[in-house]
């Protein structure tokens, strides 16, 4: 955590994230800005896949920054940032964009944690935290709260159902385990995006795609999460000079 002050609200944030490892943050979108979403976003949705976890029931949209300005705003929502600015170094990064739709039937997916891609010992902080935005009824996440603080272990109780209520954004320490539970009526729609660390690699290589030209539509906020950015001393270097210079 870094020194600057804190209101009260973001001091309060802080403390149930790192007492539970997750936190719904409601209220963030409003109920016209969800329907826009939707309808922006459905349409790009690919066809449901055939392994266990991209099944039948779930469609996906993937390249989202390839494919539509939709969820540029959230990237960089001032609520979700200022959270993230103090449980992550300077600099961090987006690792994945995702946006998914469950529908009915679609069955649970294993109970996992999203640092478990960093072969790291636990316990320890997190190294990743996911926003989850909740554009519609019917999502639920199972999450156990404070296994965010666990050793390498799996969850051997029954964890706790989560419903984020719509236009609602979830932050998830990389370190909770959590999973998705089977969906029943209605199907949900979320959007998803992953932060991590400056130091690490991100699942997305976003300095492919998008792009550049794309990059040039984003604020600089997020054109820096993208890793047009530099990781204190040099980490980041494009023939020796700040990847920002790409952009003059």
């Amino acid at each position: 955590m870094t020194g600057r002050s804190r209101s009260p609200a973001t001091a309060g944030a802080m403390s149930a994230l790192h007492r539970d490892g997750y936190l719904v943050l409601r209220d963030v979108l409003t109920p016209a800005t969800c329907d826009g979403l939707r309808a922006e976003l459905t349409p790009l949705l690919r066809p449901a896949g055939r392994d266990p976890f991209r099944s039948r029931h779930v469609r996906r949209v993937y390249g989202v920054l390839h494919n539509t300005r939709a969820a540029d705003p959230l990237l960089d929502h001032p609520r979700v940032l200022a959270l993230l600015d103090r449980l992550l170094l300077p600099n961090y990064l987006l690792s994945q964009l995702e946006v998914v739709e469950v529908a009915p039937g679609a069955p649970a997916s294993p109970a996992s944690y999203d640092d478990h891609r960093y072969p790291l010992p636990r316990p320890r902080p997190a190294l990743s935290i996911a926003a989850l935005w909740t554009l519609g009824p019917g999502t639920t996440v199972t999450v156990w709260p404070g296994s965010h603080r666990w050793p390498a272990r799996h969850p051997t109780a029954p964890g706790v159902p989560l419903t984020p209520p719509p236009g609602s954004c979830t932050l998830l320490l990389g370190t909770l385990w959590h999973a998705r539970p089977p969906q029943p009526a209605p199907p949900c729609l979320t959007i998803t995006a992953q932060y991590c660390e400056p130091w690490l690699r991100t699942r997305e290589a976003f300095t492919l795609s998008p792009g550049r030209q794309v990059a040039r539509q984003l604020s600089n906020r997020t054109r820096r999460m993208l890793g047009y950015s530099i990781h204190p001393p040099d980490t980041g270097l494009v023939d020796g000079m700040h990847p920002y210079r790409l952009f003059t």
